[in-house]
């Protein structure tokens, strides 16, 4: 069973829909994390696209154990707020795309650790409704669209957010974008219909090309 999404909180207006991740798009996630690592004795290192048997300790250079590693992205969503800072443009764009659309983010994280991540993307101006779940994010962003016929879009840097979300909203614009890093050479390729943007600037360009086609 997957966890549930308290959705009562958000409220859409008649304009498009931008729904967005949060980790590595809206607020850098890998490069931070690795800061963190290194405070604790740790290393990433870029083996495969996988946080479990890729961290070390500097010190032996041996894997630490999957527990660990658990505990450790857990104490650093406690601290979010002292490491994490704005991926790229991700600010300055949102606000302006907030002008002309309803945004909402959707986090892949533990629920309970929102009052961190509330706190941090306010203190950035970015007030916009705020969502966390570990489930698949298909089935809630097709909730929240909720079959509207006023354009949709979506952003993730992973892609089996994207691919989840396109199965269940196939209206749905799909924009992929991801920190620039030796890690991120093994990650899963995104199918054909996802839009890649390599920043924040290229990301809005598709995202409002996508919403004034439809004649908004």
């Amino acid at each position: 069973m997957g966890d549930i999404v308290d959705l009562q909180h958000v409220q859409l207006s008649d304009r498009p829909l931008l729904v967005c991740d949060v980790d590595d798009v809206v607020l850098e996630f890998l490069f931070p994390f690795e800061a963190y690592l290194k405070s604790l004795g740790h290393q990433l290192l870029p083996r495969s696209f996988h946080l479990t048997g890729n961290i070390v300790s500097l010190e032996s250079q041996t894997a630490l154990a999957d527990h660990h590693v658990r505990e450790i992205l857990q104490n650093f969503f406690e601290q979010q707020e002292q490491w994490q800072k704005p991926f790229g443009d991700s600010v300055t764009v949102l606000k302006q795309l907030g002008t002309m659309a309803d945004v909402v983010f959707l986090t892949a994280m533990p629920a309970h650790f929102t009052a961190q991540r509330r706190r941090l993307l306010n203190r950035l101006g970015l007030e916009f409704p705020l969502l966390a779940t570990e489930s698949p994010k298909g089935p809630v962003v097709k909730t929240l669209h909720d079959n509207r016929s006023l354009p949709l879009a979506f952003i993730d840097d992973m892609a089996h957010n994207l691919h989840s979300v396109g199965e269940h909203v196939p209206e749905c614009l799909l924009v992929h974008i991801a920190p620039q890093s030796d890690i991120h050479r093994f990650a899963p390729q995104t199918a054909a219909h996802v839009l890649r943007a390599q920043d924040w600037q290229a990301a809005s360009d598709t995202i409002l090309a996508h919403f004034s086609q439809q004649d908004l």
